[in-house]
Parts: structure tokens; C-alpha cells; sequence
């Protein structure tokens, strides 16, 4: 096996990644179910490469090897990339879709993911939702499922429940997300940066770029769940 050859096949599986990732952004959410994007390129490319191997015997064996050794490699260094880089994540997979509110469907969001009336109320039956009045917020994810909020006043009660008198909302918004202030979270909520600041300034934060992330729900709630202080971290001993 020659290095030009082996240059062909990295080359091969370089190039046709963003060719699957255009094609599969633009066949929409129902294309890869319960799969995040980027793993079903890798399913459906691994797929291929070991299905021309078996079923061609003219096929060269040690091509088709370095080809799924690479393909697993680079699937783990992307992870990686994701995580550390969430604009990047961002680019190469769909944003969650606000498709119920308060009852009703969105239809122009409904039709931008290319789902269906009916593809919609197929997930909720599946969550055992007959009523689409019951719904205060549904989302389709970016793997394709709907995730829902049920009204207060439809939703199973908790033990919490019993003991306030009034029920949270259940959903929580990032206004800070990996040192970075989200603008569109807080206008919607009409929250002011002062009012985080002093927050987590009574943190202890000085800079919001410590904080990787800070939510807040509907009633204004605000809640600190990572930041990236230096703190002492203390072994467990057997």
C-alpha cells in the first residue's frame, strides 16, 4: 500500500464529511431520530465503508481498516472539539425548536424543522399527551425528540409541589454560558445585567468569564451551576 494511496483515502474521508453534514442539515431533524448528528454521519459513513469491504471482494482489505481506524479517531478528536468549543457544536448540529407554547403549536417553526402536524402529535401520544392543551412548553431537541412542560395545573405533583403553594415553572434559561453573557435570554426575560452581576458578585465571582454556567427561570430565581474558580479539590479516602 502506497502513501499516495493512503493520502487518497484520508483525503476521501476528509472531503465527504462536510458533503454528509450539508445533506443530513438539510434533510432536517426527522433524518437521524434519536442520534446526535455527527454520530449518525459517523454510523451511516462507517456503515458504507465496512458494506463495500464485505460485499466487494475486489476491494482492497488493509484500505477499508485504515479507513475505519481513522474514521473512529477522528470522531473522538471532534468530540473533544465540541466540548470545548460550543460555537463550534453549534454549527455542526440543529438548536432545540420551541414547537408548543402555552397550548398551541408554532407552525412556522414546526415547518422550518420539517416535521408534520402529525409527526407532532405522534411524540406527544408517545409521552402519553392526548391534549394538546396540556402542554405549556414542548421542544423538539436536537436529536429529534420532543421534550415537554406540562401546565401547572396538568402536571403530576411532587413531593416539593405539596409544600409551596405555588408551582415553579420547571424550566430554567442560561443568561450565562461559558463566560458569556446570552443577550436574547436576557431580553426576553427583561433581566439586566446588573442584577446577575450582583449575584454572582455575592458569589464571590468577580468576572463573569469564571462562569461557565448561570440559569434563571421564570420567577427570576437565579442559580450558579459551574464556574471555573480554583477550588480545592478534596480527595475521598478509602
Amino acid at each position: 500500500m502506497h502513501l499516495q494511496e493512503l493520502g487518497i483515502v484520508l483525503l476521501r474521508i476528509i472531503t465527504i464529511f462536510p458533503l454528509l453534514l450539508t445533506v443530513t442539515l438539510v434533510m432536517g431533524k426527522r433524518s437521524i431520530g434519536e442520534l446526535p448528528i455527527f454520530d449518525f454521519l459517523v454510523i451511516i459513513t462507517l456503515a458504507s465503508v465496512t458494506g463495500a469491504d464485505i460485499a466487494d471482494p475486489t476491494v482492497n482489505h488493509f484500505p477499508t481498516f485504515f479507513a475505519i481506524i481513522f474514521i473512529a479517531l477522528f470522531q473522538k478528536l471532534t468530540a473533544r472539539l465540541l466540548i470545548k468549543n460550543r460555537t463550534l457544536g453549534k454549527l455542526i448540529t440543529f438548536e432545540p425548536t420551541v414547537v408548543i407554547k402555552e397550548g398551541k403549536l408554532i407552525v412556522p417553526n414546526i415547518t422550518s424543522i420539517r416535521y408534520s402536524i402529525d409527526n407532532i402529535l405522534q411524540l406527544l401520544r408517545q409521552k402519553d399527551v392526548f391534549d394538546i392543551n396540556d402542554i405549556q412548553l414542548g421542544i423538539i431537541e436536537a436529536n429529534g425528540d420532543l421534550s415537554i412542560m406540562k401546565k401547572p395545573e396538568k402536571a403530576t405533583p411532587s413531593l416539593e409541589d405539596l409544600s409551596v403553594s405555588q408551582k415553579s415553572s420547571g424550566i430554567s434559561y442560561p443568561v450565562i454560558l461559558d463566560g458569556e453573557w446570552q443577550e436574547e435570554i436576557l431580553e426576553a426575560l427583561h433581566l439586566s445585567k446588573e442584577f446577575v452581576n450582583k449575584f454572582i458578585q455575592d458569589k464571590g465571582i468577580i468576572h463573569i468569564e469564571e462562569v461557565f454556567l448561570c440559569t434563571v427561570n421564570q420567577q427570576k430565581n437565579l442559580h450558579l451551576s459551574y464556574t471555573r474558580k480554583n477550588e480545592k479539590i478534596e480527595l475521598i479516602q478509602h
